[in-house]
Parts: C-alpha cells; structure tokens; sequence
C-alpha cells in the first residue's frame, strides 16, 4: 500500500474518500442500464463519459496525495480501469460496452472493500442474513404445519416459503394468507422481525455512506483526539500563567513602598 505523502494529504484523502464512495458506485451502476448507441445516444454518451470523468478524478487525488500511487497494484489497477473505460465508443463503436461495465463493477468492488466501515457494514449484513433465513424457514415450517391441513394456499412447503419471504419483506402481495390462529400469529411475528431488520439494514447503509448523523462521520480521526486534549491543558495552562503574570505585575509596585 502506498503512504500518503504527509499528514495534512492523508486526512484530505480520508475525507475525499468518504465523499466519492457512492458517486463511484453510482457511476459504475448506472451504466448497467445504458449501452451506448441506444435510443438515446446523446444522454447515454453524456452518463459515460461523467462517469469516466468521476473514475478518472478519483484517481488523479489518489495519485496526488499518496506517494509513488502508479507503482502499487491499486494504483495500476486503477489506471487499467480509467484506460478501459474511456470513452472509446466515440471514435470505435459499441463492441466494448458490455466489457466496459465489468471493469467499472470490478473497480466499484475495489472501493467498496478498501473503504473504511466496509468489513463492519459485511459483518453486519451477514448476522442479518442468517437471521433472516432463519426467520424464514422456520415461519415457513410452521405456518405449513398449522395452515397446509385447512388452507389450500398452502399447498406445498414452497407456498408456505414464499409466503414467509413476502412477510418478512413486508411487501404482502396477498396471494397467500393464513387463516388459523397460529398462522396470524406466526406471520406477526415474522412482520416485526422484518421491520426490525429493514431498520438496521437502512442505518447499517446511511452508516456506510456517511449519513448516518453524527455518528456515522467521526468529528476527528482517533490519532488526533490525543492531541486535541494536549492542546486544550496547554490552552488553560497558558491562561494561568497569564492571570499569575498580570497579578505579579499588579503586586510589583507595592513592593518598594511597603520596604520603605
């Protein structure tokens, strides 16, 4: 990995990193839907090449703040992406497209995982999960048993599996829905656990982009908060030694008088 050139460029390239994680993301995503040489050529040009624009300053600061950036394998492959993903299609045509936007998926992959909090906001997104698919599969099992002998919606343990994904999901298309008591009761409990879980998915997510409130976006890197502290007891100590010098100066005319 390469060092930042000084300390003032390492908390710029921190900042700057935070602030371009989801305009890459975006740029790489939104061309997904676009190829060039499309119904509307002129918009779909003008989305490539922003986004290009965006890869291409995102590897500009890079190279800028961080030291010999080009001889590392981010940096080479990041200049590989900005290369790749020029766009080409105005002077060659649109045969590279498609390789175009794998490229741009494997570089926004490449920034998620450097990203700081990514590994946290993956650890977070895997505990969700399982717990997810065990709410699923155990709403499944027994709205099936409870609702399968009554209820023809529930035919097979397929039925009863995609009813307790669209419950947990909260989308409740109705297709499907349980008569018995049981049945209601197990498909409340699977509502609250998705509640429960799209919540902390949606402030897992503002936490990872940064607007997750105060919170989400320290007011200081950790190395600093020592220093911070040190400044401020130097702060009031200067602030005594001034208040002691301007009553040592107040008393110091009185001295003579009251030797004489």
């Amino acid at each position: 990995m390469s060092r930042a050139r000084s300390p003032a460029d390492a908390a710029a390239l921190e900042r700057f990193d935070q602030r371009m994680a989801l305009p890459l993301i975006l740029s790489a995503v939104i061309p997904l839907f676009l190829l060039p040489g499309g119904a509307h050529h002129l918009l779909t040009a003008g989305v490539f090449i922003a986004s290009w624009l965006v890869f291409l300053v995102d590897f500009v600061v890079h190279e800028r703040r961080l030291v010999h950036y080009v001889g590392t394998w981010l940096g080479r492959f990041d200049l590989m992406v900005v290369v790749l993903t020029a766009p080409w299609f105005l002077f060659i045509g649109t045969g590279t497209g498609k390789f175009v936007i794998l490229i741009r998926l494997a570089r926004v992959a490449r920034v998620v995982m450097a990203t700081r909090g990514a590994h946290r906001l993956f650890q977070r997104l895997g505990a969700v999960s399982l717990v997810a698919m065990g709410v699923v599969f155990v709403g499944a099992a027994v709205a099936y048993r409870a609702e399968h002998p009554t209820n023809p919606e529930f035919k097979t343990f397929g039925d009863a599996l995609w009813w307790a994904v669209v419950t947990l999901t909260t989308v409740g298309y109705g297709d499907v829905v349980p008569k018995t008591t049981t049945g209601r009761v197990d498909a409340v409990m699977i509502m609250i656990t998705g509640v429960s879980i799209l919540g902390l998915l949606a402030g897992s997510m503002a936490s990872f982009f940064g607007r997750g409130g105060s919170s989400a976006v320290p007011t200081a890197p950790t190395p600093a908060q020592p220093g911070d502290a040190v400044a401020t007891e130097l702060a009031e100590l200067r602030s005594q030694v001034a208040r002691l010098a301007d009553e040592v100066a107040r008393l110091a005319p009185a001295g003579p008088t009251h030797d004489s």
